[in-house]
């Protein structure tokens, strides 16, 4: 269920230690999607669709080029040794190949035939030198079980097949991706190639999920759940971000997660305003806050996840105040959004609600029209809203500007209307960081709408960012992350351990 329009969702109130943004809303904003959380395990038993996936990009490929026939040719990562090493680099399997098979093992190859829709997937044959110390392939008769795909083969077969195809096509293209062919690999007996468009199908294609994947993004949200909690629970007595670090990925692995979205950041005190903070070692004593931004991987799909609390079980009323003003920011920013809406629109509003909540703050003064026009805000809240997630944290299909000229849409990951079926992120901040904000305190520009002497209060509050991954639908949004963020029930938990 979508979540319900904002009402009035927050009070401002004068108390001791300072001014606090008092949220007033419904736990309804805190229920996630109830089909979504219950079915994604049963969803899974079935096969990745490749096959459709594979339809739908010729599909695409037939939109820019009418009455196009021919083969869809994709490799997957090959294994590399590490340097000095005779063990292999970590592996991390092609996108663009997997959207066409769902198949994660290393030196394969894919066909998928335009024409009769069959695809032909292309796996390492038995070497019996590696088999002792690695032990037995997937054979071809578990890949076709395993993978939906019409027909499996070894890798020894591929040329020949090529050739085949090619030869007995009249007129035929194959469709291949720039810099993703093997040397080995011939294409000579087709009349065509075409280089140009396949990357670009599949990249639009991947935008709108189909439920398998959604399934997917449900599961490694699921995981990292339990990882987020994990860490609410320990946070009160870590003395170092590391130790936290640990207790995520410990919490993923034992949940069959071995494999995270990204590099994790567990930010404590001030280095949460360093947006992607890397190095996760800091001690943690003295501080306020701790932001953590991290998400496990299921099966090559992400989740992307943040959350900002109280080290000490309890949010000082600064740090109090900046929360509650992110948290509406995304709670209204989620309930815009529906199929059509246009991303630079939601991101609009996340600002206007900043910078309400800034001058309530006392932080921001002025005319709050002013301060908009002129982008003052930007020195809080310098990053994009959120972007699209899939099989790649920022995933494709954004279509974003970095060279636009206007300061707040920069930085802005996506831009347009969202299709019914995308996954995107919703992640509002606000934060004080010294680098970025005090040019703006020596710009006559936008230093009139700042008051220093209020915002000296604030920097050990570092940054405060909220992050859900949302599927937008017809008529409003799922949210598949179920990650706490009543920041009462964070308190709680902190303080019970």
């Amino acid at each position: 269920m979508a979540p319900a329009p904002p009402m009035r969702l927050f009070t401002l109130v004068r108390a001791r230690g300072g001014p606090r943004i008092l949220p007033i809303y419904s736990q309804r904003f805190f229920c996630q999607s109830p089909k979504l959380r219950m079915d994604f395990e049963t969803i899974l038993q079935g096969k990745y669709p490749a096959k459709r996936h594979a339809q739908r990009v010729s599909e695409y490929i037939r939109s820019k080029i009418p009455n196009a026939t021919g083969v869809l040719y994709l490799e997957s990562r090959a294994t590399k040794l590490l340097e000095d090493n005779d063990e292999a680099e970590p592996f991390r399997q092609r996108r663009y190949f997997y959207y066409l098979t769902g198949c994660n093992l290393a030196d394969c190859y894919v066909i998928h035939d335009m024409d009769t829709s069959k695809s032909t997937l292309f796996i390492p044959p038995v070497d019996p030198e590696s088999v002792i110390w690695s032990g037995l392939p997937v054979s071809a008769e578990e890949a076709k079980e395993k993978y939906d795909v019409d027909e499996v083969r070894y890798t020894s077969d591929l040329n020949a097949t090529l050739a085949n195809v090619g030869a007995n096509k009249a007129n035929a293209t194959i469709y291949a991706i720039p810099h993703q062919v093997s040397e080995q690999v011939t294409f000579l007996e087709f009349d065509h190639k075409n280089f140009s468009i396949l990357k670009e199908a599949i990249e639009v294609t991947r935008v709108v999920k189909d439920e398998y994947e959604l399934a997917l993004i449900a599961k490694a949200n699921a995981v990292s759940e339990k990882a987020h909690v994990a860490v609410l629970e320990n946070v009160k007595n870590a003395q170092n971000e590391r130790e936290l670090e640990a207790i995520f990925l410990a919490e993923c692995i034992s949940k069959g997660a071995r494999h995270q979205a990204y590099h994790s950041i567990v930010a404590s005190g001030r280095a949460a305003a360093t947006l992607h903070y890397v190095h996760n070692n800091a001690p943690m004593a003295g501080k306020l806050n701790l932001l953590l931004d991290a998400g496990a991987e299921w099966d090559c799909y992400a989740s992307d996840i943040t959350r900002t609390f109280p080290i000490n079980g309890k949010f000082s009323p600064e740090s109090r105040a900046i929360y509650d003003i992110v948290l509406k920011m995304q709670l209204e920013c989620i309930a815009a959004l529906r199929e059509g809406v246009v991303w630079d629109d939601v991101h609009l509003l996340a600002h206007k609600i900043a910078i309400d909540g800034l001058l309530e703050l006392g932080i921001l003064k002025g005319d709050k029209d002013e301060i908009l026009a002129n982008r003052t805000s930007v020195a809080f809240f310098p990053h994009g809203l959120g972007h699209y997630l899939g099989m790649d944290t920022h995933d494709t299909g954004g279509n974003p500007n970095y060279n636009d000229t206007d300061t707040m849409f920069r930085y802005l990951r996506v831009r347009g209307p969202l299709p019914a079926g995308c996954v995107i992120t919703v992640e509002p901040g606000i934060y004080f960081c010294n680098f970025i904000i005090e040019p703006f305190l020596r710009d006559p520009k936008h230093s009139k709408y700042i008051d220093a002497a209020v915002l000296e209060k604030y920097w050990d509050v570092g940054g405060v960012r909220i992050e859900d991954n949302i599927v937008v639908t017809k008529t409003g949004s799922e949210n598949l992350t179920t990650v706490v963020k009543d920041p009462a029930e964070m308190e709680r938990i902190i303080a019970a351990n």
